[in-house]
């Protein structure tokens, strides 16, 4: 059997699965569709996302019921401003029991890592989980220890609460391979929601009992590598360049996407395609993401700022200009 037809078995068999995912998800996480649509994008593609969003909409429920749903083990750090890199990577103690020193694996040792307030971390802690994120190992006194893969980091912000906090420089934002908002739910997701969290549960402990294992971390990893794989057209990788390459000379924007978001844009769109069960990907799915993988990466110019526009909104006007090829 070559490997395309081992591919072709693989999405057969573990493809009905993972339409399942997003319904299992969406059992606990009531509405918020957009949100868990873009978390499982970045899990197919092997990214992280950075969420934003005021408190209480659900983040943390979000990630446990990923994990829930693929089997995998979830961490939570809430991120603070004493909070040091040794506290997330792990450090080397000294064990009084067996008298010699032994590794105390960090928080990051799991296939979901939620990393709560990340913005209220002074830089080096913010930096010690971005270089995780990227190198998927972590280097405790010259030892170097490999992930439990899927690997899979989202990081909150919270919008309205800046006192005291430490922004993430552009060069790392640009390590997450989304950017979510996160917003209210409407008036019938918030009945709905209220309903079912308060009928038979003690205090606010996080229920997600009836989100059934649809997958395995060991069938992620099948699928992320059949995602990186799927078909992608010449003319669709030029037009996923043309979008990154027209917000560096955009009018009202100061800075724009660097490579890295060509990158994350097929990558995204690879994906988008998987999920929508499509072994090819069309211009649709690059424009399906584009907003999540270049909001982070463009900056606008004060002048636009003052007057409240918001990446979005310049985003648009340039998958609008941006001709999209006919395949």
């Amino acid at each position: 059997m070559n490997e395309s037809q081992g591919q072709d078995q693989l999405s057969d068999k573990v493809l009905r699965k993972l339409g399942q995912l997003e319904q299992e998800i969406g059992k606990a996480v009531i509405g918020q569709r957009q949100v868990i649509r873009d978390t499982t994008i970045a899990l197919l593609a092997g990214g992280h996302v950075l969420v934003e969003g005021v408190p209480g909409l659900g983040k943390t429920l979000l990630v446990r019921s990923l994990a829930a749903a693929v089997g995998g083990v979830f961490n939570r750090v809430q991120f603070t401003p004493d909070l040091m890199p040794s506290d997330i990577s792990g450090h080397i103690m000294f064990d009084r029991k067996t008298d010699s020193f032994r590794v105390r694996k960090g928080p990051v040792f799991c296939n979901f890592l939620l990393a709560d307030e990340i913005n209220r971390a002074p830089a080096k802690t913010q930096s010690a989980l971005l270089e995780v994120m990227q190198e998927q190992q972590v280097t405790i006194e010259g030892q170097t220890y490999e992930l439990q893969l899927p690997f899979l980091a989202l990081a909150t912000q919270n919008p309205i609460e800046q006192e005291g906090t430490y922004p993430l420089p552009q060069a790392q934002l640009d390590r997450f391979l989304l950017k979510v908002y996160i917003d209210y739910p409407s008036v019938d997701e918030e009945l709905q929601m209220v309903k079912q969290i308060t009928s038979g549960s003690v205090a606010d402990k996080l229920d997600v009992t009836s989100i059934q294992e649809v997958l395995k971390p060991e069938e992620i990893l099948s699928l992320q590598r059949y995602t990186s794989k799927l078909e992608v057209d010449e003319q669709i990788v030029a037009y996923a360049v043309n979008i990154v390459r027209a917000t560096r000379d955009w009018s009202g924007i100061e800075t724009g996407s660097g490579p890295r978001g060509s990158i994350a844009l097929l990558r995204a769109g690879r994906a988008n395609a998987v999920l929508s069960g499509r072994r090819f990907v069309t211009p649709d799915d690059i424009k399906a993401v584009a907003p999540a993988v270049l909001r982070h990466r463009v900056k606008l110019s004060a002048d636009l700022e003052i007057e409240g526009y918001q990446p979005d909104d310049v985003l648009k006007d340039i998958l609008s200009n941006v001709q999209a090829p006919r395949v």
